[in-house]
């Protein structure tokens, strides 16, 4: 009973559902924005709420956190510029809905699948904590690398009809994503003596250009083409929408979890894993994926709201953040006199059990804040296109000056966005450059810290993977991703289809026996 007086105390005190709205729907619209990361915001509220009381802080926090990674969605389905990375999956088929007319449909149905996903991402911390974050420590420096490797060859779901030309874009991104200090010894990598390479190439002002400014840039072939008019009368998925795509919104869900709860990764690898995971399970779908497949939502959406939880949990089992923003929340915490960790559970579970409370208030707020303004929002693809893309191109400056208040952010992202213009124009995709910088300082951060551990050793480092099931359930994971992408499965495949096609017809024949 006392528990249960802990996890509604924020929704029976009137200042703390104020603050968790208000909160969430902050947080849905800067997520909306590209360039304004949820972690901006919350790093800035640190500021604001330091000498507040704990609860309402956290409350303000837990509703931008939830909002902001929904929020993305918005703009990726609508304009094709993700809000943020977790959203990049989401664009891949929201953006041909959008073009098909069908935008409020396909926020809707991302809106109420996110819910879904952060639903079951709470429910996991609330119950599972403990175990989840036992499995979630097991992982070595070797088993994130293995786990970045398995999110590279995951291209073959991004790369549209040419692997090739997939493996081309992400490797690209890869060796961007080196350029800067080492990370260990902190030499110069390819910044060719520039002060302004030594940062890096932020990857938010790479992900607005390759999408955002090479989307307008290619449309300007069409500017004289009519906007598609959007179907607004449906917008909340009819009920047997939502049991048709339920089963697949739970298994990405569980994906979702276990990659949020893995510290240093987070909804964007969370959302790369479940489009595939969608892509491979979904059989027949009505539409191919990549041109508008409603399942192309569901897995990634679902996927990345419940990778909050899953974030939650190594922060409040653990003390270790599960992501950036949890990171700094677990800064918040320690400003508020608290200590995040394996005692935080028997000193002060109050604080736990509010903690999941407010995460299901700020969740239905999420799915209220989502259903509602999209009349409004899809307004703007109907926009002429003369007016539509020099307002992308202007926020996508304003996305891009924002990240760290610099101009050669700006400089960066133009730059992108005609690059990403000629990628298109032959072919290639843009989500796995994306892809490829986000996830080569995981591979190479843990590469070095793996041999670093086993002395420089390669063959030491090889037993050590073959000798760890957890390690040898990876490797095996990619060579069974990397084998159904190449022509060789076709091969080995299609005998099990046929016994497949041979039992359904069996089954047939014997219904109209």
């Amino acid at each position: 009973m006392e528990a249960l007086s802990y996890l509604f105390s924020s929704w029976l005190q009137p200042n703390l559902l104020l603050l968790t709205a208000i909160g969430t729907f902050a947080g849905i619209y800067i997520g909306a924005i590209p360039g304004l990361s949820v972690t901006m915001a919350v790093s800035i509220l640190i500021s604001f709420t330091f000498s507040w009381e704990v609860n309402p802080a956290l409350a303000l926090m837990n509703g931008i956190f939830m909002g902001g990674v929904y929020g993305g969605s918005r703009t990726a389905i609508l304009l094709n510029i993700p809000g943020a990375p977790a959203a990049i999956a989401t664009a891949l088929d929201g953006y041909p809905l959008a073009k098909k007319g069908e935008a409020g449909e396909a926020i809707g149905l991302s809106t109420v699948m996110s819910f879904f996903g952060g639903f079951v991402g709470i429910i996991v911390l609330a119950f599972a904590a403990p175990v989840v974050s036992e499995f979630a420590i097991k992982f070595q420096p070797r088993d994130y690398m293995l786990l970045a490797v398995m999110g590279i060859l995951l291209v073959g779901s991004l790369s549209g009809e040419s692997m090739a030309k997939g493996i081309f874009a992400g490797a690209l991104g890869m060796l961007l994503g080196t350029v800067g200090l080492d990370p260990m010894t902190a030499e110069q990598r390819f910044t060719f003596g520039s002060v302004q390479l030594m940062n890096g190439i932020s990857p938010i002002a790479l992900m607005i250009g390759l999408f955002g400014v090479s989307e307008a840039l290619l449309q300007l072939h069409n500017l004289h083409a009519e906007a598609v008019k959007q179907k607004v009368d449906k917008i909340v998925p009819s009920w047997s929408d939502v049991k048709k795509y339920l089963p697949l919104s739970l298994q990405t869900s569980a994906i979702g979890v276990i990659i949020g709860a893995l510290p240093g990764t987070g909804g964007d690898i969370a959302a790369l894993m479940a489009y595939d995971h969608a892509k491979r399970v979904t059989k027949n779908p009505e539409v191919p994926f990549g041109q508008g497949a409603k399942e192309g939502l569901v897995g990634p959406e679902s996927a990345n709201n419940a990778a909050v939880g899953g974030a939650y949990i190594p922060m409040l089992t653990l003390g270790i953040p599960g992501d950036a923003v949890t990171a700094i929340i677990i800064g918040a915490l320690f400003i508020h006199g608290l200590n995040p960790g394996p005692l935080l559970m028997i000193e002060k579970p109050d604080m736990f059990w509010f903690t999941v409370g407010n995460l299901v208030l700020a969740n239905i707020f999420m799915l209220i804040f989502g259903l509602t303004g999209i009349k409004i929002f899809t307004r703007i693809v109907e926009c002429p296109k003369a007016i539509l893309f020099p307002l992308i191109l202007l926020l996508s400056v304003v996305g891009a000056f924002s990240i760290n208040n610099a101009i050669a952010d700006v400089w960066w992202m133009l730059g992108f966005g005609v690059f990403g213009y000629l990628l298109k124009l032959y072919g290639y995709q843009v989500g796995p450059v994306v892809l490829g910088i986000i996830l080569s300082r995981l591979m190479d951060d843990n590469w070095r810290r793996a041999i670093i551990s086993e002395r420089d050793s390669i063959p030491s480092f090889l037993l050590g993977v073959v000798s760890s099931p957890l390690s040898l359930a990876l490797l095996l994971t990619i060579v069974f991703v990397l084998l159904s992408q190449s022509p060789l499965w076709k091969y080995i495949a299609k005998p099990f289809g046929k016994r497949a096609d041979a039992a359904a017809g069996t089954k047939l024949s014997n219904k109209e026996k």
